[in-house]
């Protein structure tokens, strides 16, 4: 880890000639954070990562590890409304509202209605789509590039049910996703269980997503990326930013352990955005938090040979190389309550009944982890502010994972707007337009 000694030992000069200590300071090494830094620092960037954190610790750490490019739909779905009674009440439920956080999500939630809207439906639907139909390519070619192609199997997912009356509902999601062009194909129980023959079969069938994947460890899949960032340049500082502002002269922070100065600053630090964001661009975004809970089950990494998504038990199991991680539960409690760890053990009470023999849940391991939630489940990506120094990349819900590649792609590209270095790189993936992630719609 970079020491804050040595951050200042030799800072580098800004094209006008000011001493900086970076040309770009990323705040928030999650795996958004760290991509986004890996493609500044190769494109010739000199690039600092500040985080609270180790990297890769927060909600990259204990993500469900599955490249979810099928979930193109927003959160904002009219069925919540009648589910909202139960998730005031149920504690370990599969979506669940604390009643004592309402009163401070109410304006989120009810902005969250507002995009229920046909229109404000459609927008985010296009928004997600652009962004996933180049996901998975865009890892694919990040993780070529650094040699590390092993760490992603796009082997594609499953969507399983277990009740015959689920039959229509599984036809009608298969008729959406194929309305807005992602591929999936209908599995009977037979095909189903040729593919993961472990799972019971009390299944009745499936759909298969083929254009999905996995990745074996998200944890370590943030660590080899920074260690990528770092051999083209990219340092460390593990720190809290506590302010700062940005003018036309450039960007100054103030940490907890000292001052930075930089050409221009990205904030990616997911779920904790907010505050620097209206600090340094006096715009304040809608940003909340889904508490998201997994069960890592270390004795069961051979029980599946991709992601399995349960559609009347509402969660996903996940082989990696530590076991199967069992995830998928949503809490709307914010970013102080104590974690309820009783969510993520009833993961493995529900992943019990899927299998034909009980799953070996000796040495479990429970976590919580924060994902950035906006109300129209599109993230931000953007560059504004005075000489627009200031660049975000925040908010990308349950699809961090899935969109950090591609994000950092986009937020690469601001480069090319100036005078980038001659690097050698790949050809860099087609890449959606910026319109439907811009901070002017919070504005």
């Amino acid at each position: 880890m970079t020491t804050h000694s040595s951050l200042h030992a030799a800072p580098p000069h800004s094209a006008a000639g000011q001493r900086t200590d970076a040309d770009i300071v990323v705040v928030g090494a999650g795996i958004v954070g760290v991509a986004c830094a890996l493609e500044l620092s190769r494109l010739g960037r000199k690039v600092l990562v500040i985080d609270r954190e180790a990297p890769g610790m927060g909600a990259s750490f204990g993500n469900a590890g599955h490249m979810a490019t099928e979930q193109v739909f927003p959160v904002a779905d009219a069925s919540m409304l009648w589910r909202i009674p139960r998730m005031l009440v149920d504690s370990t439920g599969p979506l669940r509202l604390d009643w004592r956080y309402l009163p401070k999500a109410a304006p989120w939630l009810m902005r969250l209605m507002w995009n229920m809207r046909a229109g404000p439906t459609r927008q985010a639907t296009a928004g997600l789509s652009a962004l996933n139909e180049a996901s998975l390519t865009a890892w694919q070619e990040l993780l070529g590039d650094i040699g590390q192609t092993g760490l992603l199997k796009a082997e594609g997912s499953l969507l399983v049910h277990e009740r015959a009356d689920s039959s229509d509902a599984l036809a009608g999601i298969a008729k959406r996703m194929q309305a807005q062009g992602v591929p999936v194909e209908r599995f009977p129980r037979e095909q189903v269980l040729e593919r993961a023959p472990e799972l019971t079969e009390a299944i009745q069938g499936a759909l298969f997503f083929p254009d999905t994947g996995h990745v074996t460890d998200p944890y370590r899949l943030v660590s080899v990326l920074v260690r990528a960032a770092e051999q083209h340049g990219a340092r460390f500082v593990q720190a809290e930013v506590e302010g700062g502002r940005v003018s036309d002269d450039g960007v100054r922070l103030e940490t907890s352990t000292g001052v930075i100065t930089a050409s221009q600053v990205l904030v990616a630090c997911g779920a904790h955005s907010a505050p620097l964001v209206e600090a340094l661009s006096e715009v304040r975004v809608p940003l909340d938090t889904e508490r998201g809970y997994h069960l890592m089950l270390p004795n069961e990494s051979n029980r599946l040979p991709m992601a399995v998504t349960s559609l009347e038990r509402s969660f996903i199991m996940t082989p990696m190389d530590q076991g199967l991680r069992l995830a998928g539960t949503v809490e709307f409690a914010g970013l102080k309550r104590p974690a309820n760890m009783g969510r993520a053990w009833q993961l493995e009470r529900l992943a019990q009944g899927m299998f034909r023999r009980p799953l070996n849940s000796e040495g479990a391991t429970p976590w919580m982890g924060f994902r950035p939630s906006l109300p129209d489940s599109l993230p931000v990506i953007d560059r504004v502010g005075p000489g627009k120094r200031l660049w975000l990349a925040f908010g990308h819900h349950h699809l961090g994972l899935t969109q950090a590649a591609i994000t950092a792609r986009l937020i690469g590209s601001f480069l090319h707007e100036e005078d980038t270095p001659s690097v050698a790189t790949t050809t860099p993936t087609s890449l959606p337009s910026l319109e439907p992630y811009r901070l002017a719609r919070f504005a």
